[in-house]
């Protein structure tokens, strides 16, 4: 049996154990539903977030989630949106052989990018996605401003 001599490189196993630390901060921050699951306490809701010349439009999946039971605030430059997703009644007869639909309270908070209007507000709620229309403030909507020349010298005409 032969021995071979291995010269030691200590990056590489520095760069297994950054590879093992990222995959546990990615499934405790990225991915904390599934790791999390039958955990009670606040759930994150998925939101998508565009900006109009007029408004600032938000558009959250809160399947499942009946319209009054969310609640929708704005203080100064910050939203919150929170609710409960309540679990329907299980029967002792029922087999689950799988359970992964979520219930519990959530809670969403973010800064918006711009003043809006909160008295001027609207929600709806459709197929389980909630819209939220916030115009925006006056100051806050883009304005054109045209440049004027002062002083230019005209070009002579051609005959």
């Amino acid at each position: 049996m032969s021995t071979q001599l291995r010269r030691w490189e200590p990056f590489r196993e520095l760069e297994t154990m950054r590879d093992a630390m990222d995959r546990v901060f990615e499934d405790a921050f990225f991915r904390p539903m599934r790791r999390w699951q039958g955990v009670e306490g606040m759930m994150s809701v998925d939101m998508d977030m565009l900006e109009t010349d007029k408004d600032v439009v938000l558009k959250l999946s809160l399947p499942g989630v009946k319209p009054e039971e969310v609640d929708i605030s704005v203080t100064g430059d910050t939203l919150s949106i929170r609710g409960e997703h309540k679990e329907e009644k299980e029967s002792k007869e029922e087999n689950y052989l799988l359970k992964e639909r979520r219930y519990g309270s959530f809670s969403r908070t973010v800064q918006l990018p711009v003043p809006v209007k909160s008295d001027k507000a609207e929600a709806s709620f459709e197929n389980g996605v909630l819209t939220l229309t916030l115009p925006k403030q006056e100051e806050a909507k883009p304005k054109q401003i045209k440049v004027k020349a002062r002083g230019a010298i005209e070009e002579p005409k051609k005959s």
